[in-house]
């Protein structure tokens, strides 16, 4: 996939790569690898006044060029910064957001002796000091996408003030306090407020919520939002409604999920691939779990698509048993062994049982998706 040329502008002072302590304390708890990887050395590039491109960052850090632009969009999501894009779409030009002084870099920055900017080059192309541009690109504002119902806004300290203060709020605050054994963070009664203000779910259900996220151990309000977002996604509004779901979801899902390395919560799109594999398919727990360990043998990334690859080939081999993945195999070794030289069949290297599926294949398929 070909990249534009992308110019990340200093809309603020930076002397060094500093992290704000607001970053860590409300942002870094949310993001994973790949997003804080990008996020991280992109602000030192910056600092250094450095050239880098998408094709690189996905070098350096072993991601694809896809979770590359995933974890960009994700920062313009939380307002970290936000993106230029061309005609097409293509990102080429990123501000960032000063966390210190709370001013958005929705603006390019008059030229000054200050200002910089940083290209992304192509791929294979060495890193260079870039000069302060002496007239800024035009800007092309991205193209307008929804936004989810879902999404937890960037609540301002008026707004968890009024919350607060308002009369619900204390108890709400006690039962949590209650269930986590200390304190909240202002960050965690920003997770109460998006729980009653975008979720809308009630005192009762959030009482719900939290006793059933610390049941589990699990004590983190990203966690805690994240089930919140399931449940409102399939339509959960009751304490009985989330027992009945969690009831059907739980003991098969939080399975699977956990056979494919997994340890959070479902989202609708992963609950959406379990379900077509119990209900659409009829596979017994034997059968998926047994494509859930030849996932996670093949390949560390995309396992949910990897499974259905494999759970999809098996409903149309009519696979009702563990027997006939058994025998599936076998066919196959068979035919690999009849396709070999002769001379290469007593080779004590070709005398295994493999699987019936090219995993190789199949990874560059999902990769191509």
């Amino acid at each position: 996939m070909s990249m534009a040329r992308l110019t990340i502008y200093k809309d603020f002072n930076m002397n060094s790569t500093a992290i704000s302590n607001r970053f860590i304390d409300e942002y870094m708890e949310g993001a994973n690898e790949a997003q804080l990887k990008v996020y991280l050395y992109l602000l030192r590039m910056l600092g250094a006044g450095q050239a880098t491109s998408v094709s690189d960052l996905a070098d350096k850090f072993n991601h694809t060029e896809r979770e590359i632009i995933r974890s960009l969009k994700y920062w313009e999501k939380q307002q970290l910064l936000t993106m230029d894009y061309d005609a097409q779409g293509i990102p080429v030009g990123i501000h960032f957001k000063d966390l210190e002084t709370g001013s958005a870099a929705d603006s390019k920055p008059a030229p000054t002796a200050q200002s910089l900017a940083m290209f992304m080059e192509p791929a294979g192309e060495p890193s260079r000091q870039i000069p302060a541009p002496q007239i800024p690109a035009p800007q092309i504002p991205a193209p307008e996408t929804p936004m989810s119902p879902y999404a937890k806004p960037a609540f301002t300290a008026d707004q968890l003030r009024e919350f607060k203060g308002r009369g619900e709020t204390a108890q709400l605050l006690f039962i949590a306090e209650s269930y986590i054994g200390r304190p909240l963070t202002p960050a965690e009664m920003k997770s109460i407020l998006f729980f009653t203000d975008v979720l809308h779910f009630s005192e009762d259900l959030i009482d719900h919520l939290i006793a059933y996220c610390v049941d589990r151990g699990k004590k983190d309000f990203k966690y805690m939002e994240k089930v919140a977002v399931n449940w409102a996604e399939h339509g959960v509004t009751t304490p009985a409604q989330a027992k009945k779901f969690a009831t059907k979801y739980d003991k098969n899902v939080y399975t699977i999920m956990n056979a494919l390395g997994k340890n959070n919560a479902p989202t609708a799109k992963e609950a959406e691939y379990i379900t077509r594999w119990t209900c659409q398919y009829g596979f017994d727990m034997d059968i998926i779990l047994e494509a859930c360990e030849r996932t996670v043998m093949a390949t560390d990334r995309h396992r949910l698509e990897y499974a259905e690859s494999i759970l999809n080939s098996w409903r149309q081999e009519n696979v009702h048993h563990k027997a006939d993945i058994h025998k599936i195999d076998e066919l196959y070794h068979r035919k690999k062994s009849a396709a070999r030289p002769a001379s290469n069949n007593n080779n004590k290297f070709n005398q295994f049982s493999q699987n019936s599926y090219d995993f190789d294949e199949l990874e560059k398929e999902l990769l191509r998706n």
